[in-house]
């Protein structure tokens, strides 16, 4: 079994300065990844994005880890997007393993309280997502495959939301790796 390095928080603290400056109007769809399965990945360069269904081939209908009381899939956790260099902080700077975050949208695009609070609309390519109020945050998997500390970096910040954000989409449509993101007036 490969030993993998993880990232130290001293790594990742002088890195926030970096995160805190993602663009917080006009910024980039980086990476969208379908789950398939539990633990599977697959990186698109293309997704579609439907209402209530959320990326069409990913397994947000069946998880179970974003379901309701009743069972029912959670409709405040249909995507995950994850701030792109948030993500690559936690992942030391390799691309090939921002997939194991479990996010299906990275962003380089400022998703903090203050520049995208509960409500937010944000348009990524013909699609348009709403930010839902269910926190996101590091479970026992994260920290398995990125390591404590980071784990308890992307919970420590609630203002930046380092490990990113729920939402929701409301009008459906396709995404594209490169295509912009941008806040809809309210």
């Amino acid at each position: 079994m490969d030993v993998v390095e993880h990232a130290t928080r001293d790594h990742l603290d002088a890195g926030l300065a970096a995160v805190a400056a993602s663009p917080a109007d006009d910024g980039r769809l980086e990476m969208i990844v379908c789950r398939p399965e539990v633990d599977g990945r697959r990186v698109l360069e293309e997704g579609v994005l439907e209402v209530g269904a959320g990326l069409i081939g990913d397994n947000y209908l069946a998880r179970g880890s974003s379901t309701t009381e009743d069972g029912s899939a959670d409709p405040e956790a249909q995507l995950n997007l994850m701030n792109a260099r948030a993500v690559d902080l936690v992942a030391l700077g390799d691309r090939e393993r921002w997939s194991l975050a479990g996010d299906q949208l990275f962003v380089d695009f400022d998703l903090s309280v203050t520049n995208a609070p509960t409500g937010t609309r944000l348009r990524i390519g013909s699609a348009t997502l709403e930010v839902s109020a269910k926190p996101h945050r590091g479970c026992a998997k994260f920290a398995q495959r990125f390591g404590i500390e980071a784990a308890r970096w992307v919970n420590s910040d609630d203002e930046l939301r380092l490990r990113g954000i729920n939402a929701r989409v409301v009008e459906a449509g396709t995404v594209r790796a490169g295509d912009r993101i941008t806040k809809l007036p309210a």
